[in-house]
C-alpha cells in the first residue's frame, strides 16, 4: 500500500511539473505579445517624455516576463526592437535596445540575464550613462554603462586569466554620426565590469574599449570572420585628408583591420585582405581616397 501511495504521489508531481512546463511558454508568448504592443506605442509616441514613460512600462513588463520559469530558453524572437544574444557557452544572454529621441540622439536600455537553470532570476540591469561619461575609455559597471545595441559575443580565455567576453555593438549617436563599439565584459563573482586593457597594437596601450565613429550616411563592417579567425572591421578615414577628427566626414577607405586573439589579448592586425560577399549596402560606401560622397537611392 505504501508503494502504491508513493507512485500516486510521483505521478501527481510529474503531471504538475509537465503542466507548469506547458504553461510557462504560453505565459511567455503572452508577455511577448504585450511587449510588442508596448514597443509600437513607444515608436508612435509624440514626445520624448511620452516615449520614455512608455518605455518604462516596457522595462517593467520585460522584467516580469523574465521572472517566469525557464525564461532563459525563450528566444523573444518576435520582439524585433530588442537584440537578444546568448554567449556561446550559454552562461548568459544580453537583451539590448534603444529609444530614438526627437533631437536625433539615442537612449539605450538593456539587461544581462544569467543562465540560472531552474533557479530564481538573476538579472543585471544596464543603465546608460553615456551622457555622463566624460571619458569613453574608463572602466565601468552595469550601473555606468556605455550604452549600445549588441549583436555578437566572442568569449576569450587564456590560461589562468579571468575569462572575458568581447561584445560587438551598434551605437547610433547623433543626426550626423554613428558609432560602433568593441566592448569588453568580465564577471567576478556577483560583479561585472565593462572595459579592460586587452587591446594590443600601435597606439592602443591603455585602451579599454574601441569606439568607432563615422558619417551617418555610411556603413561600417564590424564582425567576426571565421575564415580569417578574427574580429574584422573597416578602416575609417576622412573623406578629405585636410579634415581631421570631424567624424561626420569619416567612412571606410576600402581597407580592413582586425583583432586576433593571441595569449588572451586582442592583437591588432592591419591592412587585411578579405574576400567579402557582395552586399547591397556597399553602394552606400564612400571612398575617402576618391573624395566621393555616397549615393543614396531613397
Amino acid at each position: 500500500m505504501k508503494h502504491y501511495s508513493f507512485y500516486i504521489l510521483l505521478l501527481t508531481a510529474l503531471l504538475s511539473f509537465n503542466l507548469k512546463a506547458q504553461q510557462s511558454p504560453n505565459k511567455l508568448v503572452s508577455f511577448q505579445d504585450t511587449l510588442i504592443k508596448i514597443s509600437a506605442n513607444v515608436v508612435a509616441a509624440q514626445s520624448d517624455d511620452q516615449k520614455l514613460a512608455i518605455n518604462g512600462k516596457f522595462v517593467k513588463t520585460l522584467v516580469e516576463a523574465l521572472k517566469a520559469p525557464n525564461s532563459f530558453a525563450f528566444a523573444f524572437d518576435s520582439l524585433k526592437n530588442v537584440s537578444v544574444i546568448k554567449s556561446p557557452d550559454q552562461a548568459f544572454r544580453i537583451l539590448s535596445w534603444y529609444v530614438l529621441l526627437e533631437n536625433g540622439s539615442y537612449r539605450y536600455y538593456g539587461a544581462i540575464q544569467l543562465n540560472t537553470k531552474s533557479g530564481p532570476l538573476k538579472l543585471y540591469p544596464l543603465i546608460d550613462q553615456t551622457e555622463n561619461l566624460n571619458d569613453p575609455n574608463i572602466i565601468t559597471n552595469n550601473q555606468k554603462w556605455f550604452g549600445a545595441r549588441y549583436y555578437e559575443i566572442v568569449p576569450v580565455t587564456s590560461g589562468n586569466r579571468l575569462p572575458y567576453y568581447v561584445l560587438l555593438g551598434w551605437k547610433g549617436n547623433t543626426q550626423a554620426t554613428t558609432k560602433k563599439v568593441i566592448e569588453v565584459l568580465s564577471f567576478d563573482k556577483d560583479n561585472l565590469t565593462f572595459g579592460a586593457p586587452v587591446f594590443d597594437g600601435k597606439e592602443l596601450k591603455g585602451k579599454n574599449r574601441m569606439v568607432f565613429e563615422y558619417a551617418k550616411s555610411n556603413a561600417m563592417t564590424l564582425k567576426t570572420d571565421l575564415k580569417a579567425g578574427m574580429i574584422v572591421f573597416d578602416h575609417l578615414a576622412s573623406f578629405d585628408p585636410e579634415i581631421k577628427d570631424k567624424f561626420e566626414y569619416y567612412g571606410s577607405d576600402g581597407t580592413f583591420d582586425g583583432f586576433k586573439i593571441i595569449g588572451g589579448k586582442l592583437k591588432l592586425q592591419e591592412d587585411l585582405t578579405l574576400n567579402n560577399d557582395p552586399d547591397a549596402s556597399d553602394e552606400l560606401y564612400a571612398d575617402p581616397k576618391k573624395n566621393v560622397k555616397p549615393i543614396r537611392k531613397f
